[in-house]
């Protein structure tokens, strides 16, 4: 029963994103002279990607009928906020020195333009869908070295290119000429004059292709030289760590397990040390099993989640500036596999005999949600108060909640009252004693801080160079589309998290520790701290990004990132060391 419905639920998903994203052909077509539909989008510091804020807060030629474009839910997520440029570049209408408007800038205009300009603005608008990126002035800094003597221009005269196939817009490009500027260093009242070109050019390419050379730019041979020799570096990774297990199963464990299960007189007389003599305890509940219930089913949700925006993502549902679409899927996914959460935390906690479902429930529901609601609303009222696009309207917030309500809490339920009912014993080759087993005192080395430490440098070795494309790509301008290579990564990731995890718990069983339920989610998660810690590093050494908002935006999301990378790697590291250490244990007498 449960099966048709995960599958109907996932092709729903699968066809109201392509549905979401398809580029249709027709709505493209225009005719000469037909008004092309162009939208000024936004404005910013360029070394502040979150920081942005509608076009018109800059003082701009406004028209006499401001007239916006009513956002989708995906826009308003990724701070777009469109309206109708002053630019009127009707297809196949060249235009030459075009005046948009004639103003005089008054001192706090000239005051807010000089800001911008020391900050680097850009401007941001899309002419058919396609994107237009341009600077809004320069500083002349040629021979000064007092910064107070610097000199700030704006742009006032701006030249499209715009190229065509048949019918269909292909591809436009802006540039500023240097010789027309309007000089705002000094606080005083300047005339400016906006001006625009217009040249339209046709070349051969198609109109499904228009949107290739924002792909190829992230597929350069070098990049994707890059790619491999990570991709190769991770097999090499795995390759060791499998010898190096291969080789601890063949001379040690085996013979170990050979001993054990034919020389009965010699288990029965001998005194057994090492994970031998914990075969009473190390299937024993840990304690709060319902917490770690409840991580794992928050856990395993993030996994859900990953994997299926990983295959929306080589299935070519993401395409470069689809506005949107990857926040909205995002969103949805989340809430729908709210149900794998409620079923993987109730199902596993009854397993381990738990009888207290309501307070599991409540534990998963918060535990990521919670702290992701509240940096959420901490960050939007600090947009708020900037005045940025990032801050996302009522409306948005809204339709937020209700598909909590309506979509997130009934999945999440409805997955719980599942696990409920599906109920399954916990399997466990060895009884477990009455009488818990003291643990001996353990080296520094052993302990769980240091244990931690070492098992996430591996897997974090794993996406080191993958972690930077990535982060150029959510907090800067780089453009990433090679999911196929990002998928075979994160399955390097899982299998290298895997494979540490079972390797610290052997370290522990070896040591006579039997309590290594916590242990084994925790050394898996541990990676999510490196993530962190590189974040760290990436903003002070990598970025230029500065500002209260800018810094509080990178931090707050990054540490909820982090958060959910921790729960989702422990998950994996738990389940494949209880796997370990069911068949470790299922290969010898337990009596």
């Amino acid at each position: 029963m449960e099966k048709p419905v995960v599958i109907l639920i996932f092709t729903t998903v699968i066809i109201s994103l392509e549905c979401l994203v398809q580029s249709d052909a027709s709505t493209h077509r225009y005719k000469n002279g037909d008004d092309v539909p162009f939208y000024a989008n936004k404005v910013g510091p360029f070394s502040n990607p979150s920081e942005t804020y509608a076009y018109f807060d800059l003082p701009f030629c406004q028209p006499d009928n401001l007239e916006k474009k009513k956002e989708s839910f995906g826009e308003a997520l990724n701070g777009d906020r469109l309206i109708f440029a002053p630019y009127k570049l009707e297809f196949l209408a060249d235009k030459d020195a075009k005046v948009i408007c004639k103003k005089r800038l008054t001192k706090e205009e000239v005051a807010q333009f000089r800001t911008a300009v020391a900050l680097d603005y850009y401007v941001q608008m899309y002419y058919d869908d396609l994107p237009i990126w341009a600077f809004l002035g320069k500083v002349e800094k040629d021979g000064i070295d007092d910064p107070n003597e610097y000199r700030y221009h704006i742009y006032t005269f701006y030249q499209f290119e715009i190229y065509y196939h048949k019918d269909h817009v292909i591809e436009i490009l802006v540039r500023v000429d240097p010789s027309f500027t309007a000089d705002v260093t000094n606080d005083k009242e300047v005339d400016v004059e906006f001006l625009y070109t217009v040249v339209w050019k046709e070349i051969n390419t198609p109109f499904e292709k228009r949107m290739d050379k924002y792909k190829s730019s992230s597929a350069l041979p070098h990049h994707l030289q890059i790619h491999w020799f990570s991709i190769l570096n991770s097999c090499a990774t795995i390759f060791i760590l499998m010898s190096c297990m291969g080789a601890i199963y063949l001379r040690v464990l085996r013979r170990d397990i050979y001993k054990l299960a034919q020389d009965e007189e010699f288990s029965d007389n001998q005194e057994e040390t090492g994970w031998k003599s914990l075969h009473g305890d190390v299937f024993r509940y840990p304690k709060c099993n319902d917490l770690l219930s409840s991580a794992l089913g928050c856990g395993t949700q993030m996994l859900a989640v990953v994997v299926v925006i990983l295959c929306l993502g080589v299935l070519g549902v993401f395409q470069p500036y689809d506005r949107g679409v990857l926040p909205t899927a995002l969103v949805i996914i989340y809430a729908i596999t709210s149900a794998v959460a409620g079923f993987s935390a109730v199902s596993f906690y009854h397993q381990l005999e738990g009888s207290n479902s309501l307070r599991v429930l409540l534990l998963t529901g918060g535990m990521f949600s919670c702290p992701l609601l509240l940096t959420f609303f901490f960050l939007n009222t600090v947009a708020f108060n900037y005045g940025s696009t990032a801050a996302l309207p009522l409306g948005t917030i809204v339709v937020i909640l209700l598909l909590w309500v309506f979509l997130a809490l009934p999945s999440f339920v409805l997955g719980a009252i599942s696990g409920k009912r599906i109920r399954s014993e916990f399997q466990a080759p060895c009884h477990t004693t009455k009488c818990p087993r003291e643990v001996p005192p353990q080296r520094w080395y052993r302990r769980v801080i240091t244990q931690m430490a070492m098992a996430g440098l591996l897997p974090f070795g794993v996406i080191y160079i993958q972690l930077y494309y990535i982060f150029a790509s959510v907090w800067g301008y780089r453009i990433y589309t090679i999911y196929s290579i990002l998928f075979v990564v994160f399955i390097l990731l899982l299998i290298t998290t895997a494979l540490v995890s079972i390797a610290m718990t052997y370290i522990q069983l070896a040591a006579e520790d039997h309590e290594w339920w916590w242990r084994s989610f925790l050394c898996g998660g541990s990676t999510g701290l490196y993530l962190f810690g590189y974040s760290m590093y990436y903003y002070f050494s990598r970025s230029d990004m500065n500002g209260f908002m800018q810094t509080s935006f990178f931090f707050g999301y990054m540490a909820c990132v982090s958060c959910g990378v921790f729960l989702m790697l422990g998950t994996v590291g738990f389940h494949a060391c209880l796997l370990f250490v069911r068949l470790l244990y299922g290969c010898i007498k337990c009596e």
